[in-house]
Order: structure tokens, then sequence, then C-alpha cells
């Protein structure tokens, strides 16, 4: 554990130049006084790590000196060919960087682990597009994301149902999504999302902008998705479920909190096993195809108007196999 946390610590002061204790300890998530003794125990083994004092004071290496990549293991090396997306990349305008990259780092591995790319390709696919998807890259991707890279405001020309709209955005982050980019942006301080491929046009000026660093895109998609799912189930449906069909429902709703809160909330199984419980859907159009797909291992309760599409479906079904 111990050797894994110099190795981080190292890695941290050759990445960043120069760090205080207190932005290492923070990173590696130990105490001050631990770093304090893995700075030692560094220096001891021969690194030269300097610090330097006063309030603007911090750690780092002397000389430009340089770790060489010897202290992968076998499955750390393989795990780095998988985390670069090549696809993605690819669409993003990266593929040569990204190619580059992995030359560097496999000539800088040590000879028993160079055959980690070939070994990780042969294993593992990462097809990301969904099914029944173009799977050519948006138009203005590329351009879009030598924008994110270099904190450049971007003039956007967008399509929003029947219309075009202008719009001067200033580019935080590109998200793939399911096979579909998203632009999330900053306009007149507002943040909004885009998609990709209902981009018509992009100018990408000489004006930069100053991004806020503790903006999260992570977290911030994360949030944004979920209001956005809960936003779209508008309408709520009774259900009463057999066992079978409380885990088939699992495969059929959108969302997965959807499901996890119809259990939570659902009360205790009758006699038969069944469970009554209250389920957010779009629309009655869409909860009933939805939950047409269980069959016999449903019973809608309510709304009345789905109560009777669901009659007249059986109904109708009764005909056919009389």
């Amino acid at each position: 554990m111990r050797a894994s946390r110099l190795i981080s610590l190292l890695l941290l002061l050759q990445a960043r130049g120069s760090m205080t204790a207190g932005e290492l300890a923070r990173e590696l998530e130990v105490s001050e006084r631990t770093v304090y003794r893995d700075v030692l125990a560094l220096s001891a083994a021969g690194v030269p790590v300097y610090a330097d004092r006063g309030r603007a004071g911090g750690y780092r290496l002397l000389g430009g000196y340089r770790t060489r990549l010897t202290g992968l293991t076998r499955d750390e090396a393989e795990a780095l060919f998988l985390s670069g997306l090549p696809g993605p990349a690819g669409d993003m305008g990266l593929a040569d960087a990204v190619a580059a990259a992995e030359l560097k780092v496999l000539a800088a591995l040590p000879p028993a682990l160079r055959d980690a790319p070939a070994r990780a390709g042969q294993r593992f696919h990462l097809d990301v597009p969904g099914w029944f998807r173009e799977t050519a890259p948006p138009p203005w991707l590329t351009e879009l994301a030598r924008a994110v890279w270099r904190d450049r405001v971007v003039e956007l020309r967008y399509r929003r149902g029947d219309r075009e709209v202008a719009r001067r955005v200033q580019p935080y982050g590109l998200v793939l999504k399911s096979g579909v980019w998203y632009l999330v942006g900053r306009v007149d301080d507002d943040t909004r999302t885009y998609r990709v491929d209902r981009v018509t046009g992009v100018e990408v000026g000489e004006e930069s902008f100053e991004r806020d660093e503790g903006f999260d895109l992570a977290g911030h998609w994360r949030e944004q998705a979920g209001s956005f799912l809960r936003t779209v189930l508008r309408a709520e449906v009774t259900v009463r479920l057999s066992p079978a069909g409380l885990r088939q429902l699992r495969h059929l709703v959108d969302a997965p909190f959807v499901y996890d809160e119809l259990v939570a909330a659902a009360g205790a199984p009758d006699g038969q096993g069944w469970v009554v419980g209250q389920l957010p859907v779009e629309s009655v159009e869409v909860a009933y195809h939805q939950l047409l797909g269980l069959g016999p291992e449903v019973e809608v309760l309510g709304p009345p108007e789905l109560r009777r599409l669901f009659t007249d479906a059986a109904d109708r079904l009764r005909a056919l196999y009389r």
C-alpha cells in the first residue's frame, strides 16, 4: 500500500510541477504528516525531491527528473490501453494523437509488458454507439472538440424544432451518451446542453474564455441527466405485479431509479406474491406500450383510461385466440 502511494506521490509531482503538503494530502487521502514521511522516504531512495519554503512553497522534483514506467504491473499496463476509447477519440479528430501517445507509452514499458496492447485488444472491444444508430460522427464535432481543448468562445448555430437559433457559447466539455454527443457550455453565465448532431454551424474565433476550474463536468452531467429524466416522467400509474412481472419490469423502464423507487415503496406481497406500486411514466400512451410487454404478469389499477386500454387489448387478444 505504501509503495503504491509513493509512486502516486512521485507521479503527481512529475505531472504538476509543484504541490504543497496539503494538496498532496488531499490527493492521496492521507494526513500531511504522512506526506512528510513519504517525501523523506523518496529522498532516501535517491529521488531528488526539493522543498520550497514560504507561503508559495511546496515540493517539486529537481533537474527535470522523470520516472520511467517500470513500476507498472501487468494489470495496470493492460488497463492503460483500455482507457483510451479509439472510436470517440477518432470522432473528435484525436486518433493520430492517441496513436502517438500509445507508441510513446509502449516504448517506455519494460520488455515483459510490451504485449499489453495486443492482449487488451484481443480480449476487449468497446462498441460505444447504441443499436440501430448511424456510426458517423456529427459534422461539427471536430471543431467543437478543438474549441473545448483551447477554451475558445464559439458562435454556435443550432436547430431547435423547425427553426435555427444562434448562441455565443463558452464550450466547457463534450459528453458521449449512448452513441449521442452533447456539448456542455456556458451562455450568459447559464450552463446549457446542446446535441451536437443538431448543430448546423460553428465559428471558432481567437477569443478565449476564463474557465471555472471548479466546474465538474461528470458531476454536472449526472445531475442534469437525473433531472431531465424526472421532468420527462410527468404521469404516474398504479400497477399490481406478479413476482415475474416485477423482475421483468427492470428491463422495461428507461431510468433505473424508477424501478428502485417502486420496489422501495411497494407494500408487502399478497398471498400470491403480487405487489402494488406507483410507476412514474412519460404518458399514459407510453405506459401502455411499455407494460403491454408484461402480458398477464401485470394488472393496471389506474388511471382509468390506461385500464380501459388494457381491457380493450385483452378483449381483442381473446377474440384472436378464441
